[in-house]
């Protein structure tokens, strides 16, 4: 393996940063209707907060509980800076529910009687709130969503009947179905899975060419001769999968583009050139519930395992980016090695760049845990694999972080790019 980093060890960058504040409201505003940018604000709403019934959520920051709909119009406010009532959320969401049952039904008229049946049956039972947010249905009917669940979500939890336990998005389902809709739905898609495909192939990282099967940044302390301590700031690992499993949620590339480098090599010139299915987004909650003070036989490294049908050659690009600018590059060459009738590509212990290392203690010493995603917020890694003979872009990673809780450790969130 060959690799080497290049570039500033600096990344101060004199960019305005976005702000979820608005202007004031304009006179006579909160009656007026459901303008665009409302929209938008409400829909993200809906995949933040989940359906609650008469709950109340909980914000890890402030302390109080809200119902979902005060939080709903409470986000708008806070996005848009214009006011909708608890009330007029409650009624567009009804408004909403009634369009989204007839799009349900056209959706499944393709499935059998019995199926479209069953499902329209448990559709009558869910709750407005629960028919509008319902991803989940979409998914397997092939309809997306306005908003990905999950990929937006602040420091949020959902306060359980009966607790206050503090319980984070990404470990959570993000809202309620009732299991007959999903069973009934399962096997319309069961019945229509072409099964030479592998499960993993749209569930996970990777494509008929090549297949991230792990990767994982870390810092290793070594304490004797043969004794050694491994703390995990990111990884994904190998999972097994389903037909039955839902695809991966797509978000519109368009979105990200803002958060990685447009000159030449850049995320948008990569999409443009494809192909597009190899491309993913990461959404990491990143584990820094550990030591940096001890520096002794300390080791920060990254490791990442692949595997393909094919023998090449693969040269691996990380691009560590600061308010969408470049700041250090990596580039790796690997070879491939033949197991199991597979060809498996290794890089195991990369060392971890200066920058990296400084901004992970920089992080650190932030006293607030709001103040470290705030920093991460103009923080991002590119990772492009290709093909070293022929220049073909094999998987783009783009990988976008918050801090997770200690008690949950590192954690993360797959979603395909696309750009519809």
């Amino acid at each position: 393996m060959e690799g080497s980093w290049s570039g500033s060890e600096g990344g101060d960058e004199d960019v305005e940063r976005l702000s979820d504040g608005g202007d004031k409201p304009a006179e006579g505003d909160a009656e007026g209707v459901w303008s665009p940018d409302i929209e938008q604000s409400f829909q993200e709403a809906l995949a933040i907060y989940p359906p609650c019934g008469r709950r109340k959520i909980i914000l890890s920051d402030e302390g109080k509980m809200y119902g979902r709909n005060e939080l709903i119009a409470r986000y708008i406010k806070l996005r848009t800076g214009k006011t909708r009532t608890r009330k007029q959320v409650s009624s567009h969401i009804q408004v909403l529910a009634r369009k989204k049952v007839r799009e349900i039904q056209a959706a499944i008229k393709v499935g059998e009687q019995s199926v479209k049946d069953k499902a329209l049956q448990s559709m009558a039972s869910m709750s407005s709130a629960q028919i509008v947010s319902a991803t989940a249905i979409h998914n397997k009917l092939g309809l997306r969503p306005a908003f990905p669940t999950g990929l937006w979500q602040g420091m949020l939890s959902a306060g359980q009947a009966g607790s206050s336990q503090d319980v984070k998005p990404f470990v959570q389902q993000a809202y309620a179905i009732q299991p007959a809709v999903t069973s009934a739905i399962t096997s319309l898609e069961a019945a229509t899975a072409p099964p030479s495909v592998p499960a993993w192939q749209g569930r996970s990282i990777g494509t008929s060419k090549l297949r991230l099967l792990h990767f994982s940044a870390f810092l290793e302390h070594q304490r004797e001769a043969d004794s050694y301590n491994k703390h995990l700031f990111v990884q994904i690992g190998q999972s097994t999968h389903t037909h039955s499993e839902p695809l991966l949620e797509p978000v519109d590339v368009r979105q990200i583009y803002d958060k990685f480098p447009e000159k030449k090599g850049g995320l948008k010139e990569l999409y443009a050139n494809g192909p597009a299915h190899a491309f993913f987004l990461i959404k990491f909650w990143a584990d820094l519930s550990c030591n940096v003070q001890d520096e002794s036989g300390a080791f920060y490294g990254v490791s990442s395992q692949y595997e393909s049908p094919d023998n090449m050659t693969i040269t691996c690009s990380t691009k560590v980016c600061s308010f969408g600018k470049q700041v250090v590059e990596k580039v790796e060459t690997e070879y491939a090695r033949f197991e199991n009738g597979r060809f498996v590509y290794r890089i195991s212990r990369s060392p971890m760049c200066e920058y990296m290392i400084n901004f992970i203690h920089k992080l650190k010493h932030l006293p607030e845990k709001y103040m470290m995603n705030s920093v991460l917020e103009n923080f991002t890694i590119l990772l492009v694999v290709t093909n070293r003979d022929t220049q073909e872009t094999l998987l783009c990673l783009a990988c976008v972080f918050e801090v997770s809780n200690s008690e949950h450790g590192a954690q993360h969130t797959i979603y395909r790019l696309l750009k519809e």
